[in-house]
């Protein structure tokens, strides 16, 4: 195979543009919790519209992510991973910049859902180039550095939130992703991706026949449930951390902006670290494992503590977000798991119907209110999803060090 694109470097022109990417996937994502009252008190709305139009608008960047997910993993593995890569930047930059133009609630709506379907392809596409340009013994630093640059992206929002209108805000989401067009032709397709173009009898792109084998079906199952205590963490302890902070006890006023911020930047140093000692130890389940029960430890300090300051509570969140910080592991294993042929299917898929779990999650914590306190609710759904989570790994293959050049039959 041509060295260059069987790379050990880990700062190679893909990695660099994949990470990029990533951190203006994040910024987006993050910078319309940033920006949703203040966008929609300018149009109008206030009290309990607020709140209720908001949803609406969540659930449609949801609807959206999901559908890109399959969309663009599938055309990922028929068209080749780097124009599902630049495709997605494009498509998510052009509704950053449209977002800034907003005048009414249904455009508004639109637009979450075009940015939500291009949101959903930029890191399976860029896991997926980095896992098969890179050694097997070193793709594991390429995609720590992806997603610890990536996950910065949610500070780079809340300071530009907090700094600028919404609508300047959205137009440096726009901007960012489409400066990122200048690097496009440094980029290149994986080779074990065009070989496999060469035989003409292989099945490509075929999200159902991940389904037409129990053991293959099991597998991705698997792959889902091993990421879905990271949004829990995020999507219910962080996001709603006025609520939990009022529960607890907290020193003063806590704005969800800020908790996610420092959430943030533990993802971004919990990535870097989970990553490097997947490296170190070459192994990926273990390192997900240790994380896993020390999540579990983090999570009853946060819900159970009491009468905290406000920055006991920010070092928590930001705790909370180091341990659940093995997306870039998450994510890597999930590539490692499938032959070429439907790589970026699962790589594309798996992170987005873990994004989209947040929805049953948040109605489990709803429903568990009716007959626990609000602490108790989210510990036990906290518990279940960790549950899952190690069953899971558990029942995964070591991936480390993996050839990956095959394809599933």
């Amino acid at each position: 195979m041509n060295q260059r694109h069987h790379t050990s470097n880990p700062l190679n022109i893909i990695v660099i543009v994949s990470a990029l990417g990533y951190f203006v996937d994040i910024y987006d994502l993050i910078l319309f919790g940033i920006v949703r009252n203040p966008s929609l008190t300018e149009l109008g709305y206030s009290g309990a519209e607020l709140t209720a139009k908001g949803l609406m608008l969540f659930n449609w960047q949801m609807a959206g992510m999901l559908i890109g997910g399959i969309l663009w993993g599938i055309l990922g593995d028929k068209r080749g991973r780097v124009s599902v890569l630049f495709g997605s930047i494009f498509m998510y930059s052009a509704a950053n910049v449209l977002n800034g133009f907003v005048t009414d609630i249904n455009s508004y709506a639109l637009l979450r859902f075009l940015a939500g379907i291009g949101l959903a392809g930029e890191l399976g596409a860029g896991i997926t180039l980095v896992s098969e340009t890179m050694t097997k013994e070193t793709r594991g630093y390429g995609t720590m550095v992806v997603v610890t640059f990536g996950a910065l992206g949610a500070v780079a929002a809340a300071l530009v939130g907090d700094l600028f209108t919404w609508r300047i805000a959205y137009f440096v989401g726009g901007g960012l992703g489409f400066a990122l067009f200048a690097l496009r032709l440094g980029t290149y397709e994986s080779t074990m991706f065009k070989n496999m173009l060469a035989h003409s009898g292989i099945k490509r792109g075929d999200f159902f026949h991940l389904f037409t084998n129990p053991h293959r079906a099991f597998r991705y199952l698997n792959c889902i449930m091993v990421g879905l205590p990271i949004w829990f963490s995020i999507g219910i302890l962080i996001v709603l951390s006025p609520e939990f902070s009022r529960e607890i006890g907290v020193e003063g006023s806590v704005k969800a902006g800020t908790a996610i911020m420092f959430a943030y930047i533990g993802l971004s140093v919990g990535d870097f670290f989970s990553g490097l000692l997947s490296q170190w130890f070459k192994t990926r389940r273990k390192v997900v494992i240790g994380f896993l029960v020390t999540l579990l430890a983090v999570i009853s300090l946060y819900l159970f503590s009491r009468n905290i300051s406000y920055g006991y509570y920010l070092f928590l969140c930001f705790a909370i977000g180091a341990v659940s910080g093995y997306w870039a592991i998450f994510a890597t294993i999930a590539s490692e798991q499938f032959g070429t042929n439907l790589r970026a299917t699962v790589t594309t898929t798996v992170p987005n119907f873990v994004r989209g779990a947040v929805v049953p999650i948040t109605l489990s914590f709803q429903y568990l209110q009716n007959h626990f306190s609000f602490i108790v609710s989210a510990y036990i759904v906290g518990l279940v999803c960790l549950v899952l989570a190690l069953f899971a790994i558990v029942n995964l293959h070591e991936t480390y060090g993996k050839d990956l050049n095959y394809v599933e039959e």
